[in-house]
């Protein structure tokens, strides 16, 4: 029984772990994604003043901000800083406000593994390797055209854009499960010190 509970210790705590790797690395991202649509703005700013406007340049600021709001989006899950409605757990005990928690963490990581899987079925990895690699017969055969598709100015394949999804699709799953174990008691909860928002308050 203690060997049991050691490697179910051992196995939440290499969550735990993960997601905090992630996290870290999803903090670089967040910070040079930042830096980069600041200079793009600028960039944007003085071509149309200057007269040479640069129509690639409003492009890559979209996809920027899109990549910007899925890493924060899955940061934010693992800092518990996503939006929650607290008119009911405010009424409840100790023990129902632990078991409410857990069932939305819980609920957390259902939806991150059914994007995950809706991923998989749409980018359809094993039928792309199937086909060599060759995107034109691919699509012909499965009428999924993601392979083929460039985007309209910076001309980059548009898989390479929509990889963020499956990227968050797993980020989010980790970092719910990694609530989940905590809020099981399975292991204490963890602080997040290089972040200097903690809490929802700061964030409203």
């Amino acid at each position: 029984m203690e060997e049991h509970a050691l490697e179910r210790g051992g196995f939440s705590r290499q969550v735990l772990d993960a997601s905090d790797f992630v996290l870290r690395c999803e903090r670089r991202l967040l910070s040079g994604l930042m830096g980069l649509l600041i200079v793009l703005v600028l960039l944007n700013v003085v071509t149309r003043y200057g007269g040479v406007p640069l129509y690639w340049v409003d492009e890559a600021s979209v996809y920027c901000v899109v990549w910007l709001t899925f890493i924060g989006a899955s940061a934010m899950t693992r800092l518990r800083l996503d939006f929650a409605v607290t008119l009911l757990t405010d009424k409840l005990g100790e023990k129902a406000v632990r078991v409410a928690k857990a069932t939305a963490s819980g609920g957390v990581l259902l939806l991150g593994l059914a994007l995950l899987a809706m991923c998989w079925l749409y980018m359809d990895p094993v039928g792309i390797v199937r086909w060599g690699f060759d995107a034109k017969e691919y699509a012909a055969e499965s009428f999924n055209f993601l392979y083929t598709e460039r985007t309209q100015t910076l001309n980059w394949p548009t898989w390479a854009i929509q990889l963020i999804l499956p990227v968050f699709s797993l980020t989010l799953s980790l970092h719910a499960l990694s609530n989940l174990i905590e809020d099981l008691g399975l292991q204490p909860r963890r602080t997040h010190t290089e972040f200097h928002v903690t809490n929802a308050d700061a964030v409203n």
